[in-house]
């Protein structure tokens, strides 16, 4: 291998890194995009409040995904072994993780309880309750059986509302207070490294909802 050869590849390689870490780190943002929707569809609150803070559980929800993403997480996928991510690093369902722990919700416990109750629904040869409760597809029959099914249909804008939760095929987050311009609510989430704010306007963009549920009513 020639000189400039080696010179061109090592060139590209630095090249390479300095784009991943301006795209690794763009997404830092914790401005929250502005309310489009001009008529007013009311914000429900629940009957319940888990933790007894005096916040009922829905706004609660609502509330701990705002203060998780406004850390601004950083992407990576990691296994801790307290469970819950603690060093700045973060995937999609630890957004719905500490949403629900704010609202007195301890969904590594929960979760390893419904599937040690329902462990055909799960399909987990050995469960592991540091991880297993931050999976999209444990969390997707987690609330099946636990949580209020809603409607998939986007275009049923008033039942959508800010402390939902959404599934998509791989991927999780916690429905917006705010709303685009034809009332579609954004999404709370943290999909990838390269994604510029946690809250987007993506509903209407994805073919992939599975699932649309709240807590409580």
């Amino acid at each position: 291998m020639g000189k400039k050869t080696v010179i061109l590849i090592c060139i590209c390689f630095t090249m390479a890194v300095l784009l991943y870490v301006a795209f690794r780190y763009q997404h830092t943002s914790t401005e929250r995009l502005e309310n489009q929707y001009d008529n007013e569809i009311q914000q429900i609150h629940s009957s319940i409040d888990q933790d007894q803070d005096g916040i009922d559980d829905q706004i609660d929800i609502l509330q701990g995904a705002l203060d998780y993403v406004a850390s601004a997480p950083k992407y990576k996928s990691k296994y801790y072994q307290t469970g819950y991510s603690n060093d700045g690093y973060g995937v999609c369902t630890d957004v719905i993780a500490n949403a629900l722990k704010n609202a007195g919700y301890d969904s590594m416990t929960l979760i390893q309880e419904d599937i040690k109750n329902n462990p055909n629904d799960y399909a987990i040869v050995e469960p592991d309750r540091y991880i297993d409760f931050r999976r999209v597809k444990n969390l997707e029959v987690y609330f099946s059986h636990t949580a209020i099914r809603l409607t998939t249909d986007i275009s049923a804008i008033e039942e959508w509302q800010g402390g939902d939760i959404v599934i998509f095929q791989n991927h999780i987050g916690i429905i917006s207070d705010r709303r685009n311009q034809n009332g579609v609510p954004y999404v709370i989430h943290h999909n990838d490294p390269f994604q510029k704010t946690y809250e987007q306007d993506i509903l209407e963009h994805r073919k992939d909802i599975v699932g649309h549920y709240r807590i409580s009513e």
